[in-house]
């Protein structure tokens, strides 16, 4: 049975959330579309929320499944 591939928007929310959760800076964005660039952006700002308010490891993986839900 072959695997569903995600949502490319949900990607980089989930790699923008865990940059901005490594404390990594927003300026290494890779992506160039506009919805994508959006998601990554807004995962990247809620993931530097959560790095700067001290979630880190376990904490901060099941956060990061919660918010794009």
């Amino acid at each position: 049975m072959k695997r569903q591939k995600r949502d490319k928007t949900e990607r980089a929310y989930t790699k923008g959330y865990q940059n901005g959760l490594s404390g990594r800076s927003k300026d290494i964005c890779p992506h160039d579309e506009l919805n994508q660039r959006q998601a990554w952006l807004t995962g990247w700002r809620e993931g530097w929320s959560d790095h700067v308010d001290g979630y880190t490891g376990v904490s901060g993986i099941q956060k990061s499944n919660q918010h794009y839900l």
